[in-house]
């Protein structure tokens, strides 16, 4: 369940979007790496994330009705020269404008075609303010500097992960899904530094039909806790679970199985 609204994501989406583009054009060094994202650097990870903008911006403003060919997509890879800063950042400026354009001249209950069981104009604003979200984390890393997002947003990127994953659970060649079956053992996602009337709080059971869980305070199998960018990170296999200001509490192994079985890809 988000507490966000259609009109709230396109907002994280615009300034999430003029975020990176301020540290690209603050940190010069494109060929530094991304130690969450093996094998890229901080270009190509620009890259990757102007280019979903972009495809996403067309689905929405085409009200497609299946995938759209990468072919399709202008300048999805971004732009021809690699290296050159000042073009990279114009071409990621536009991409977020495209697609901030787009969902604006649509509303939250569209059609649109997408992977998952949600096919609206609403499911591709969310999931674009979470990839934002994310991968600005990655950026701070390669890039050395800090990372912040917005309470709300780091909450809601953790209820939409819990969200694919149950959908994931549900394709049958989703091996790593399936094992997430284990009879009722349970996870609790603490933050500890919500502000008042944000509910930051996970209870997670990897029920035998099907990942199941609640907004609650409760005792399980493996608390992670600690500050909700943190808990958001850690949970995205940003952050390792025992770093920084987080704890682990309980069964530490259940908390590595979980993470090596939700992952992207």
């Amino acid at each position: 369940m988000t507490t966000l609204t259609y009109a709230d994501h396109i907002t994280h989406i615009d300034r999430q979007a003029r975020q990176l583009g301020s540290l690209l054009t603050s940190h010069a060094d494109l060929a530094a790496t991304v130690p969450t994202c093996p094998g890229w650097t901080l270009e190509d990870l620009v890259r990757h994330v102007g280019g979903a903008l972009r495809w996403a911006a067309l689905l929405v403003a085409e009200r497609a009705v299946g995938n759209v060919p990468d072919e399709r997509v202008p300048l999805l890879g971004g732009p021809p020269e690699r290296g050159d800063a000042a073009a990279l950042d114009a071409w990621f400026g536009e991409s977020g404008r495209l697609l901030t354009e787009a969902l604006r001249g649509a509303a939250p209950d569209t059609p649109v075609w997408s992977w998952y069981q949600d096919h609206t104009a609403g499911f591709w604003a969310r999931r674009m303010t979470n990839e934002l979200a994310v991968h600005r984390a990655d950026a701070a890393l390669a890039a050395g500097r800090p990372y912040e997002v917005a309470p709300e947003v780091a909450a809601d990127t953790i209820e939409e992960w819990l969200e694919i994953v149950r959908f994931a659970q549900r394709q049958p060649d989703d091996k790593d899904a399936a094992e997430l079956r284990r009879g009722g053992r349970t996870l609790h996602l603490h933050a500890t530094d919500a502000p008042a009337g944000l509910d930051a709080e996970w209870l997670v059971e990897l029920a035998d039909e099907g990942l199941v869980w609640r907004r609650e305070h409760g005792k399980a199998d493996v608390a992670l806790r600690g500050p909700l960018a943190e808990v958001m990170m850690a949970f995205h296999r940003r952050q390792a679970p025992d770093t920084g200001a987080l704890e682990v509490l309980g069964d530490r192994g259940l908390l590595d199985f979980w993470l090596a079985r939700t992952k992207w890809g």
